[in-house]
């Protein structure tokens, strides 16, 4: 069969080349590869721009300052304004406190220990008791002195029927001598052989004594009333008075002492109050400050400042009631020296620190305006700190969100302890001293370039 060519249209047919050379693409293909090279170089242009215009940052650091009447940065709920948490300056009293580590110390520490050698027969308490002074605590083995005491009651009788008869032989030598029946050399041996049997009854007895003494130490009783510890010899072990290791340790709990030294600058304000018959309170905590173990006074001051040191050692009385410190326990403790009443207090967390160690507040207005207000401080305890220039009682200080007010700025109290709108749940930052932070006033901060505006680093931080 023949088999037939298939036409091909001539608009389709390819264009003969001279030397060999490929056929060029249709007009419409190159076109349409032009315009994609385009859009994208569009897109990339676009994406840049974007990235170079687009807001960075807060509003204090995209350098977007506050007007006088203007807010700081759109934010939800607050129609422009920045959302800060405000406190009331107030007035009240203040511990000036000395803090010192120290050791809890017994009153009274005893180590039972035997007066007598024997056997150990009973033990009469139970390890960790609290024990009453005089209560009998061991028993030793007592009779080998029970039969001391016989031998030593035997000998006195003998000696004692001896003495009587010497005395009897003493009557009847006086009488003959008065008759001139016997020469007064007799009479002078029998007066010593009656003193030499007196001195033999009263060793007698001395024995006896002893005797009865090593019977009452065969039973061991508490010296003092404390905490009994652990026992440090087993019944059936043979003990003598001659060891060193004790029997049991005995310590007083109630009333427990915490010795403390103080440096000696220190010690002047210290012994003006103690010395004028002032009861100084005195704290003790647990070793990382978190918790309060105790309460008590200050009872004594030592007689010499150790040179090596330059500390005087204090010893304070504690009740001790329930048992919160125990002997050797380190603590940390808190002697108040002076209590300042009817000062100006403020939230530590709401100062701030500029330049050369300035201290400074974001005092509120009426208007709820800002303004920077330079102050001194005094004592500082816990989370307040005396104020003694530069605020009054009443006045009311931004504590949080300090890092985005200028001079001038104009805020929403979003909530505290006092300011105009000032609601009792702040929203607008973190209450406390979590927020410690701000930024510093225009006269200690300086003006960023480009875009950044202030710095990102705070200005102000508590003491």
């Amino acid at each position: 069969m023949n088999q037939k060519t298939p036409t091909v249209p001539e608009h389709v047919m390819p264009t003969p080349t001279h030397g060999g050379e490929a056929p060029r693409p249709p007009e419409g293909a190159k076109r349409k590869s032009g315009k994609g090279w385009i859009w994208l170089l569009l897109l990339i242009v676009a994406a840049a721009a974007a990235y170079y215009y687009w807001p960075k940052g807060s509003p204090a650091e995209a350098g977007t300052a506050p007007s006088g009447g203007g807010g700081a940065g759109k934010k939800k709920g607050g129609g422009g304004l920045a959302p800060v948490v405000a406190v009331k300056v107030t007035r009240g009293n203040i511990g000036v406190y000395e803090d010192d580590p120290g050791a809890v110390t017994p009153i009274y520490t005893v180590l039972e220990r035997s007066r007598v050698d024997g056997e150990l027969m009973a033990v009469n308490y139970k390890e960790g008791d609290i024990v009453e002074k005089g209560q009998s605590l061991l028993e030793i083995d007592k009779r080998p002195y029970q039969v001391a005491l016989e031998t030593a009651e035997g000998q006195r009788a003998r000696d004692e029927a001896m003495l009587d008869n010497a005395k009897v032989d003493l009557r009847r030598y006086q009488t003959l001598l008065a008759q001139n029946a016997i020469p007064a050399q007799q009479l002078d041996t029998q007066k010593a052989l009656v003193a030499q049997y007196t001195g033999t009854v009263q060793i007698d007895q001395a024995a006896i004594d002893s005797a009865k003494l090593n019977i009452v130490y065969c039973d061991i009783r508490a010296q003092i009333t404390g905490r009994i510890g652990l026992r440090l010899v087993d019944p059936g072990n043979i003990v003598h008075a001659s060891d060193q290791t004790g029997l049991v340790v005995i310590t007083q709990m109630e009333p427990i002492s915490v010795i403390f030294p103080v440096e000696a600058r220190k010690l002047p304000p210290i012994a003006t109050r103690f010395n004028a018959g002032q009861k100084l309170t005195v704290e003790a905590w647990d070793p990382d400050g978190n918790r309060k173990l105790s309460v008590g006074t200050l009872a004594t001051m030592d007689n010499q400042i150790d040179p090596s040191t330059a500390t005087l050692k204090l010893r304070a009385m504690f009740d001790n009631k329930d048992n919160a410190l125990y002997p050797n326990q380190m603590v940390n403790t808190r002697l108040l020296v002076e209590e300042k009443r009817g000062v100006v207090l403020l939230p530590t967390a709401a100062i701030q620190l500029g330049a050369t160690s300035r201290k400074y507040v974001w005092l509120l207005k009426p208007d709820s305006t800002v303004t920077v207000r330079d102050i001194t401080t005094g004592t500082s305890e816990g989370d307040q700190t005396e104020i003694t220039s530069g605020l009054d009682a009443g006045e009311n200080v931004i504590m949080t969100g300090v890092d985005k007010l200028n001079e001038g700025s104009k805020v929403n109290v979003a909530g505290g302890d006092g300011g105009p709108g000032g609601g009792k749940k702040g929203s607008g930052g973190r209450r406390g001293a979590a927020d410690q932070s701000g930024t510093a006033p225009a006269a200690d901060a300086q003006q960023g370039k480009g875009g950044k505006g202030r710095g990102g680093k705070s200005g102000g931080q508590h003491q």
